[in-house]
């Protein structure tokens, strides 16, 4: 076993504990089954808590902006960094979170269940009156974004989870969550030598697989964006800064793999995208945290993040990223990514 803390057990593979607290929030909480409660969509009753370096996390905040649900909930942010605890708010004024007065996200989890046992993990909705967390399951969040806060949902907001084509999408994101987004940590943190080559193997199977995917459509699905593109993003965005090396997934870097570059800059230049991507706490979080990987914990200043901004062509293949709709407006106020940290901002420490 392992955990994104970055301990490694030797001679073990990779196994990422998926034990979530399924909680959903609801249209019709009704809808709660089993041992997942349904909690009420409701405006300003719940705080999204997430950290720009976390690729999990990076998957709600773009989700968030393109579906416009900054007015329906609002967003903390935590640091980079954390320990064996907690991700902390360690970037807020006196260390604590403006709204929910929490120095560490481990407090929602405790005021939900004093002895919560599991991994405390973004992203998390917190529940406000009770400042409990709702719910850390990030795969059904964002999908229920999607689906479950369509009232709230701005103007011209694209549907990123179409019903005529979830069957395949849901293949499709399995796949790239599987192989993909979970593959570079099977490969960052595998314990011996044929754990490692074989999760190296799948690893580079599957980009080859979306790599000629991508050849003929401009998005996974087609012509316009969808969650299966959010899902991709994220860690696409990651790959030369910290998997390639960190993780040691260096068959190719991105920017030799010229489908899915022109790909991961097409969407990194639509807004939503590249306006949540922060490349110095993306490497200062797998650099820092992960001390056994990098026992110096020493930060690499490269690669050049300029190259995101460079043309990609994609538009070549037709489609819109957001089909009949419209981008998303400027990033709410407190929320942008410092410009010094954006691409082609400052890479010094």
């Amino acid at each position: 076993m392992s955990n994104e803390n970055g301990y490694v057990e030797p001679g073990k593979s990779f196994e990422r504990d998926t034990n979530y607290i399924e909680d959903r929030i609801l249209a019709d909480p009704a809808r709660g089954s089993g041992t997942a409660q349904g909690w009420p969509v409701e405006a300003d009753r719940y705080r999204l808590v997430v950290a720009r370096a976390c690729p999990w996390a990076n998957r709600a905040t773009i989700v968030r902006r393109l579906l416009g649900l900054e007015s329906a909930f609002s967003m903390g942010i935590c640091g980079p960094t954390h320990d064996q605890r907690s991700w902390t708010f360690d970037l807020d004024p006196g260390g604590r979170d403006p709204v929910l007065g929490y120095e560490r996200l481990q407090e929602a989890f405790f005021a939900r269940d004093p002895e919560y046992p599991r991994g405390i993990t973004v992203p998390a909705m917190v529940d406000l009156p009770t400042k409990a967390v709702v719910t850390n399951d990030f795969a059904q969040m964002t999908l229920d974004f999607s689906t479950e806060w369509t009232a709230f949902h701005r103007d011209g907001a694209p549907d990123l989870y179409p019903e005529h084509l979830r069957d395949e999408m849901d293949d499709v994101m399995k796949r790239v969550y599987t192989e993909i987004n979970n593959g570079v940590y099977r490969c960052g943190f595998a314990g011996e030598q044929d754990a490692y080559a074989q999760a190296y193997d799948r690893l580079f199977t599957a980009l080859d697989w979306v790599s000629e995917r991508l050849e003929t459509r401009r998005y996974l699905m087609g012509d316009t964006i969808t969650e299966a593109d959010v899902r991709l993003f994220t860690t696409l965005a990651r790959f030369d800064a910290v998997y390639h090396g960190h993780f040691k997934c260096n068959r190719t870097k991105l920017t030799e793999m010229p489908v899915l570059w022109g790909y991961a800059r097409d969407l990194f230049q639509t807004p939503g995208f590249g306006d949540t991507t922060d490349f110095p706490q993306i490497k200062r979080h797998y650099y820092v945290v992960h001390a056994d990987i990098n026992p110096t914990q020493v930060v690499p200043v490269g690669p050049d993040t300029s190259v995101w901004l460079t043309p990609h062509h994609r538009e070549e293949l037709g489609g819109s990223p957001f089909g009949d709709g419209t981008p998303p407006g400027p990033v709410a106020a407190g929320e942008e990514v410092p410009e010094s940290e954006g691409a082609g901002g400052s890479t010094s420490y």
